[in-house]
């Protein structure tokens, strides 16, 4: 008879003091210790080499195919060995964007498409849908991680996709599938694979119910980068952020629609951004903000309400709440305007988030004009961060973002002095107004409501 603990009578016989201690130790079976030393040997097996050694070849970026996912990615596309893994909210697109790149990956290269969650019938449907003839496109419907490596081992792919993560399990780990140690285990044998034989592998990741990437925290350590698929399902612009990124830049974002026939490529972000904007409403500014090396211009909305109650309400969307309760102090503060006896009301039209301070004088103008009901000219976008006694500080790539403006038809731009006075920046079609502080914006408000 067994037991976990110790007894002083044996409930079979009766026996008094017959029980004696006997560690079991657990054998994993031989074929998963094989496995895991084959994939361990993987990674541990190399050479230290000089670094006037190494070389880059030049195939170690590849394109997609979607210059918006290139532009994420770094600019180039997938590198050599790399391991990605891309996450987002359920039905964002994760899938669609993968399927679709199959169709330009296999152009040159050869393409295992290994789904957990999917049959292969409904994966060709998907692809029909979206125009995929599937030219050097490998499906395997399979969990097993096991059986993934032998059949990556008979395919001999130069790109895997692995959709999801969390739906593969390791004959090396025995718990169930998406559980810590079986998304760990599986990971680090992918990554051994790609690393030792050159391969790029795509990993779709779930979410939890907070929205974070579902799994331990590790899982993002481990890979090369980690981007974010965002937007609402309601809506069909999608944008896809990295979060982490061994390549390149985690500033760089990529907009695409969602249509019947999958993701397209949004090249001109801010056209859609402004998109349906009002006319001679107060409470709208247009702002520039810069995304990596993009300038992007967006509309922020302010509405602010008189209230009845005690606490006034804050609803922000699409800023930093800290930011705005900033803001509003300093108008409150310098300026006298009685914010706290009004509910106010913060949106970014389009679903962007702007976390960039160069959006505080945008803000602080759609405040004002919402409270004063002073209108905004149509033709005006500012730019500039605020301090907390009110001056206009400088910002970067000031050019750029008077050039964008420009270019979508904006004929004035509010500007920090200080970027004017460093450096004379010349556009042709676009007036520059630079301020010192916020009391200017509120002068000029006046001048031109009177006008």
């Amino acid at each position: 008879m067994k037991s976990p603990k110790w007894l002083g009578k044996c409930p079979s016989c009766g026996a008094w003091n017959s029980f004696v201690e006997d560690v079991i130790e657990t054998t994993p079976a031989a074929g998963a210790t094989a496995n895991k030393r084959a994939a361990l040997r993987a990674v541990t097996e190399s050479e230290a080499l000089p670094y006037e050694q190494l070389d880059m070849p030049s195939y170690m970026r590849f394109p997609t195919g979607m210059s918006e996912l290139d532009r994420v990615l770094g600019g180039g596309g997938l590198v050599t060995g790399s391991v990605i893994l891309l996450s987002g909210e359920p039905g964002i697109g994760k899938s669609t964007l993968l399927m679709q790149i199959c169709d330009s990956l296999g152009q040159g290269h050869r393409v295992l498409y290994v789904s957990g969650e999917e049959s292969g019938g409904q994966l060709k449907l998907r692809a029909k849908r979206l125009g995929v003839m599937g030219t050097n496109l490998f499906i395997l419907t399979e969990t097993n991680l096991e059986r993934i490596m032998a059949q990556t081992d008979k395919v001999k792919p130069d790109v895997i996709i692995i959709d999801s993560i969390q739906t593969i399990y390791s004959d090396t780990a025995n718990s169930t599938q998406g559980s810590v140690s079986q998304v760990k285990e599986c990971t680090l044998a992918l990554i051994a694979k790609a690393k030792s034989e050159g391969i790029s592998i795509m990993l779709v990741g779930h979410v939890n119910k907070e929205g974070g990437i579902a799994g331990p925290k590790v899982l993002e350590h481990m890979v090369d980068a980690v981007l974010y698929f965002e937007g609402e399902r309601q809506q069909s612009y999608r944008i896809i952020r990295a979060i982490k990124n061994r390549y390149g830049s985690t500033n760089e974002i990529g907009v695409f629609e969602m249509t019947d026939t999958g993701l397209c490529e949004v090249t001109n972000p801010s056209e859609m951004l402004l998109a349906g904007r009002p006319k001679n409403i107060s409470g709208n500014c247009a702002v520039c903000t810069m995304e990596g090396t993009r300038p992007l211009i967006a509309e922020v909305q302010a509405l602010v309400s008189p209230t009845v109650f005690p606490a006034p309400r804050r609803t922000n969307n699409g800023m930093d709440y800290n930011r705005l309760c900033l803001i509003l102090a300093v108008l409150e503060k310098r300026m006298g305007l009685r914010f706290s006896q009004n509910d106010v009301y913060i949106n970014v039209v389009g679903g962007l988030h702007i976390d960039e301070p160069a959006s505080d004088v945008a803000m602080a103008l759609a405040l004002i004009s919402s409270h004063t009901d002073r209108i905004i000219p149509d033709d005006l976008i500012a730019v500039g961060e605020l301090g907390l006694s009110g001056e206009c500080r400088a910002v970067s790539n000031l050019e750029l973002r008077v050039r964008e403006a420009a270019r979508l038809g904006f004929r004035r731009a509010i500007v920090p002095y200080r970027n004017i006075e460093k450096r004379a920046i010349k556009c042709e079609g676009i007036e520059l107004i630079p301020i010192r502080t916020i009391y200017d914006t509120l002068k000029f408000l006046n001048t031109e409501n009177k006008n």
